[in-house]
C-alpha cells in the first residue's frame, strides 16, 4: 500500500520541478526581452549569440582531438614497433664490420 503513496509523491515533486524550469525559462526569456530593449541591447544579444556560436565550435573541436590522440598513440606504438627490428639489425650489421676491419 505504500507504492501507490510514494508515486504520486514523485509525480508532485516532478511537477514542481517542471513549475521551476517553466518559470526560470519565463525569467530568462523576459529578461532576454528587457536587454534587447536597452541601448546597444541588440548588439550586447548578436554579441552573445556570436560568443555561443564560437564555444559550440570550440566544442566540437575539443571533441575530436581525443580521437585524434588516440590514433597519435596508435601511431607511434606502430612506429616503435617498426624502429626495434630495425635497430637490431643495425646493431648486427655494425658489429659485423668492426669484426671485419679489425681483422
Amino acid at each position: 500500500m505504500t507504492a501507490p503513496v510514494a508515486r504520486p509523491r514523485r509525480k508532485a515533486g516532478a511537477e514542481r520541478e517542471k513549475d521551476l524550469l517553466a518559470r526560470l525559462t519565463d525569467a530568462g526569456e523576459e529578461a532576454l526581452h528587457k536587454l534587447a530593449e536597452l541601448p546597444g541591447g541588440h548588439r550586447a544579444l548578436a554579441a552573445f549569440n556570436e560568443l555561443r556560436h564560437h564555444v559550440d565550435e570550440l566544442g566540437k573541436k575539443v571533441r575530436g582531438i581525443d580521437a585524434l590522440e588516440k590514433r597519435v598513440a596508435k601511431l607511434e606504438k606502430e612506429l616503435a614497433a617498426l624502429k626495434k627490428p630495425a635497430q637490431t639489425r643495425r646493431r648486427s650489421t655494425a658489429a659485423t664490420t668492426t669484426k671485419t676491419s679489425a681483422s
